[in-house]
C-alpha cells in the first residue's frame, strides 16, 4: 500500500511539486519579511537645519524636502517634520504601527543628536491618520479583512464550480440554448448576493462589535469588500477549470492565496520586492480598505483600487467564457 501510495504521488506531478516548491516560496518570502527587510522610513522635511537632517539619516530615515503635507497625503512619506524656534514639530501617519514607530524613533533620536532642541518631543506629534494608542490589531484589521474574504470565496466559488464541472451539471447547461458568458454572469451574481451579505455580516462584525478603528465611510468598505468578492470568485472558477478533484482546488491555496498576504502592508518587505504586490488583486483590496477605515479618505481616493479589481474580475469572466467552450458538446 505504501508503494502505491508512492506511485500515485509520482504520477500527480502537481501534487509533488506542490509537496516539495510551495515550501519554497513561502520561506523564502519569510526571510525576506525576517531578514531582508529594511527598517528606514521617509520622513518630509519642510525646515529643518542641515544637522538635523543629517542625524535622520543616521538614524535609518530617508529625509525628502517639501513645502506641505501633500507627499504624507499620498502615503509617499511616513512623517513630515518641521524645526522652527528650536522646537520639532511633526505629522505622523499612524496608519502603520511599525513605520510610524520606527519614523517616532528617528526623529527623537536626530533631535538629541547634537541639535539643541527640548527634548520632550511627543506633545508636537500630529496623528494626521491614525492615532498614538492605535492597537496591532486595529492596525491589521483591514488586511485580514480583505485576506479572510479573498480567501473564503475564492475556495468557496472554484469548488463549486469545479463540482457543476465533474458532476456533468455544467456540461448538460451548455448543451441549452444558453450562452457561454450567461453561464459566467450568472455564476456570479449568484455569489454576489451571498458576498453582499458576507460583506455586511464581517464589516459590521469587525466594526461594531470589535469595535476597530474607522474613521471613513461605511459603504466604502461593504463596496471595496464586495468588489474584493468578486474578484475572488471570478478567480477561483477560473482556476478551477485547472483542478479535477477539490484536493488539487486546495492546492491553489499555498500558491495564489498565502503569497498575496505578503504584499498587502502585513509584512515589511524590500521596496523592489513591493513591486510584485502591484500585479496582485489581493494588495488593492487591503490598500483600498486600509484607506478608508484607517485614513478616512473618499470614493474618489480609493477609485483606482476598485477599478483595477473590476478590470480583474472583468479579465477573469472572459478567460472563463472562452474556457468553457470545450465543454459545449453541441
Amino acid at each position: 500500500m505504501s508503494k502505491r501510495i508512492l506511485m500515485q504521488i509520482k504520477n500527480d506531478r502537481r501534487t509533488l511539486a506542490l509537496m516539495l516548491l510551495a515550501p519554497l516560496l513561502i520561506l523564502t518570502l519569510l526571510y525576506f519579511v525576517f531578514e531582508k527587510a529594511e527598517n528606514t522610513v521617509d520622513i518630509g522635511v519642510i525646515n529643518a537645519p542641515r544637522a538635523f537632517v543629517e542625524e535622520l539619516i543616521q538614524n535609518n530615515a530617508v529625509p525628502v524636502y517639501c513645502q506641505d503635507l501633500r507627499l504624507l497625503e499620498k502615503g509617499e512619506v511616513t512623517a513630515v517634520v518641521t524645526v522652527e524656534s528650536g522646537k520639532i514639530h511633526a505629522w505622523i501617519d499612524g496608519s502603520n504601527k511599525a513605520k510610524s514607530g520606527n519614523a517616532i524613533q528617528a526623529i527623537e533620536a536626530a533631535g538629541r543628536g547634537g541639535f539643541s532642541v527640548r527634548t520632550d518631543l511627543k506633545s508636537d506629534y500630529t496623528y494626521s491618520y491614525g492615532r498614538e494608542d492605535l492597537s496591532l490589531f486595529d492596525d491589521f484589521a483591514s488586511i485580514l479583512m480583505a485576506f479572510l474574504i479573498f480567501f473564503l470565496v475564492f475556495l468557496i466559488s472554484g469548488i463549486s464550480f469545479l463540482k457543476e464541472r465533474t458532476t456533468g451539471t455544467l456540461e448538460k447547461l451548455l448543451s441549452t440554448p444558453i450562452k457561454r458568458w450567461e453561464v459566467v454572469v450568472s455564476y456570479v451574481l449568484g455569489f454576489g448576493i451571498i458576498n453582499v451579505v458576507q460583506s455586511v455580516i464581517v464589516s459590521f462584525y469587525l466594526i461594531y462589535i470589535l469595535g476597530v478603528m474607522m474613521v471613513g465611510s461605511i459603504w466604502l468598505v461593504l463596496l471595496t469588500t464586495l468588489a474584493t468578492a468578486i474578484t475572488a470568485s471570478t478567480l477561483g472558477i477560473l482556476l478551477s477549470t485547472a483542478a479535477n478533484s477539490e484536493f488539487q482546488m486546495i492546492q491553489f491555496i499555498p500558491i495564489i492565496i498565502v503569497p498575496q498576504g505578503f504584499f498587502t502592508g502585513l509584512f515589511t518587505l524590500p521596496p523592489a520586492l513591493e513591486l510584485i504586490g502591484r500585479v496582485m488583486p489581493l494588495y488593492y483590496a487591503a490598500d483600498a480598505l486600509k484607506g478608508v477605515m484607517l485614513k478616512g479618505v473618499g470614493f474618489w481616493d480609493i477609485s483606482f483600487d476598485l477599478m483595477v479589481l473590476a478590470a480583474l474580475s472583468a479579465f477573469f469572466m472572459i478567460i472563463n467564457t472562452r474556457l468553457l467552450k470545450k465543454y459545449r458538446r453541441i
